[in-house]
């Protein structure tokens, strides 16, 4: 791919690494404002924020040595960011571009400059980070004789993190609750113990109480982006607003509010609206939809304007492969006779369309564990693994676990010692390494001595261990020989998230735990590596955990009243995830009911937009 020079005049930049983009996505990568950008499924909202990057940068538009702030809601969506920046950018350009997670840059303050808070907001410098489930607020209420008939899912929803923290702590006595939970966190056991959502409010009390950190803030940053900006929590918006309001700091948002299906996360109702009206932003929408076929955004049309009457329509610019049979659903008898039926038609497409196991996903609303347990023997009776990426490995989700930035490190140094070399192997492990390190681009001595450094470990860890690990044990002998190597403290620093809570310690145990489990039945690390990563396995995973993927097939299980028992109630958020889930697929969609599950009396509404849609049901014979 090619790279433009380290400076060019504005009126001669050109897209890097596309043919091009839509008028609108020009006019947002030009943009001197504020921007509220309105982007469907496939849109490319990650190549439009990597353009604007490489513009601002390479334009000094984002004048030298201001940096970029790119925040993402999930840590593979800011690292898929920052990778396309380097790609798009020479490497002084992306040095200057800093991609994180809501979470992490709440965490960098705090680390940083927690230990200037008031006395009584004051977290220990030791912290624990927790991740709290609703047994763990149950506890807290019950140990206080003083709270009364409250039940923790009240607590979380209306008094934990809806509001700014107050300077001088809650007075009314309504509020005993909430001040009590955080004196409980912050000061009565040995360590302050703090969730990710606590540590955004702290941060933002921080630069509240410390109005030079914030001015220290928009100096460095000429730009801010946020992906994803229809799942932002009022405490992550107040957050940007104390940061950013009133400042010179340009703000990029970009999202769509048909794929708002974080409300159970507590998401703003309207996050646009809101930042439009606090920023004085301006709404531009892309129409452009570079993922799914013709007919397939056709559907998608009508399920978006029943979520947002004033929603474009989006135009498809890739080919049409299935026609009318692009989008079904099918009726089975029972779940048995489903997963067999299923596995035998992944078995086919694969065969006649040359496609890939990853080319397709199994998709459920919730409880994946609950399906796995009928579709996985099925699967393997066919020879294709399915793979539930919403599996636990040492309490750690698996979907979640490949993509640790520990995990993806430990990866790629096994890949490069012990598999057949492969340029992109080197590259990615040299990039990591060199960073980790702490070596500068122009450090040409430096990078040599830590090429040849890197060469050298990855020949003795080859000869050190032939074949992938037969017992737990030598799993994590491997992972600890990588960790060490790189250094413990260096990737501590680099990834602060680890430093708290034991976390870089669970995360080895479970990677240690994966790479043995990946490794059965395999005497060569090729396969036990694809295995880690399911390269060759099926998905399954839910609609949340879907965002942001795209797959040549989407398979929907469980199209009724049981699996969306809460539609009646919230009928925005489940049509939204149906929104989701369907334009997940580039070529072709299939749902699946079976009477046995539940009915589908209460999502009656659902199927009639898929009728409205002209998607026909078929009854699939028992065999």
């Amino acid at each position: 791919m090619a790279v433009l020079p380290r400076k060019t005049r504005p009126e001669d930049w050109k897209p890097v690494g596309v043919s091009e983009l839509e008028i609108n996505a020009l006019q947002v990568v030009h943009a001197t404002e504020h921007l509220s950008v309105i982007a469907g499924p496939g849109a490319g909202k990650t190549e439009l924020l990597a353009q604007r990057a490489a513009y601002l940068l390479q334009t000094e538009t984002a004048p030298n040595p201001r940096r970029i702030l790119a925040i993402s809601f999930k840590r593979d969506a800011a690292k898929n960011l920052a990778m396309r920046v380097r790609q798009r950018c020479n490497q002084s350009h992306a040095q200057r571009f800093d991609s994180m997670t809501f979470d992490a840059f709440a965490k960098s303050l705090i680390d940083r400059f927690g230990q200037s808070l008031p006395q009584h907001w004051r977290p220990r410098p030791d912290y624990d980070i927790i991740f709290p489930n609703k047994q763990y607020y149950q506890k807290f209420l019950d140990s206080n004789t003083n709270i009364k008939n409250i039940t923790a899912e009240y607590f979380i929803q209306n008094c934990l993190v809806r509001k700014p923290l107050p300077l001088d702590g809650w007075c009314k006595s309504t509020q005993f609750i909430t001040k009590s939970f955080w004196h409980w966190s912050l000061h009565e056991g040995k360590k302050s113990a703090l969730s990710f959502p606590m540590i955004v409010q702290l941060a933002e009390l921080l630069l509240r109480v410390n109005p030079i950190l914030c001015d220290v803030l928009r100096l460095t940053y000429s730009h801010l982006f946020m992906d994803e900006f229809q799942d932002a929590t009022d405490i992550q918006y107040n957050l940007v607003r104390t940061a950013f309001q009133d400042a010179e700091t340009v703000i990029t948002a970009v999202g769509d509010n048909k794929q708002r299906i974080m409300g159970w996360a507590m998401a703003m109702d309207d996050s646009f609206a809101t930042f439009e009206e606090d920023f004085g932003a301006k709404r531009i929408s892309l129409s452009n939809n570079y993922r799914s076929s013709p007919d397939l955004v056709r559907i998608q049309n009508i399920l978006a304007k029943a979520l947002d009457t004033r929603s474009a329509e989006p135009i498809s610019k890739t080919s049409q492969t299935f026609g009318d049979k692009s989008c079904v659903i099918l009726n089975f008898s029972n779940p048995a006779f489903e997963a067999k039926w299923l596995a035998g038609f992944v078995m086919s497409e694969m065969k006649t369309h040359s496609l890939g196991p990853r080319d397709f996903v199994l998709l459920v609303r919730q409880k994946a564990d609950q399906y796995a347990d009928i579709l996985e023997p099925a699967f393997m009776n066919t020879g294709i693994p399915l793979r539930n990426e919403s599996g636990t490995v040492g309490g750690v989700m698996l979907q979640d676990l490949v993509v640790e930035p520990a995990s993806e490190l430990i990866l790629a140094i096994l890949r490069l010692a012990m598999t057949v070399p492969v340029s992109q192997h080197w590259v990615i492990c040299q990039e990591e390494f060199f960073r980790i390190r702490g070596v500068i681009s122009d450090d040409e001595i430096s990078q040599i001595r830590l090429a040849q450094e890197l060469d050298a470990f990855a020949r003795q860890l080859n000869t050190d261990y032939p074949q992938p690990p037969k017992s737990n044990e030598m799993s994590r002998s491997i992972v600890n020989h990588v960790i060490n190597f790189v250094g413990r403290d260096r990737i501590i620093a680099d990834y602060p998230a680890y430093e708290k809570g034991g976390w870089l310690e669970n995360i080895l145990d479970s990677v240690a735990q994966h790479l043995w489990r990946s490794s059965d039945g395999y005497t060569e690390w090729q396969s036990a590596l694809d295995a880690y990563e399911g390269r060759h396995a099926v998905p399954l995973m839910t609609i949340h955990k879907s965002k942001g993927l795209e797959y040549h097939s989407v398979i929907f299980i469980g199209l009724d009243d049981d699996a969306w028992w809460s539609f009646p109630s919230n009928q925005f958020e489940a049509t939204a995830g149906l929104f989701v889930a369907f334009t997940r697929a580039k070529q072709r969609v299939l749902f699946t009911y079976c009477a046995q599950r539940g009915t589908k009396t209460k999502i009656a509404p659902l199927y009639r937009l898929l009728k409205e849609s002209g998607v026909k049901t078929f009854i699939v014979p028992d065999q």
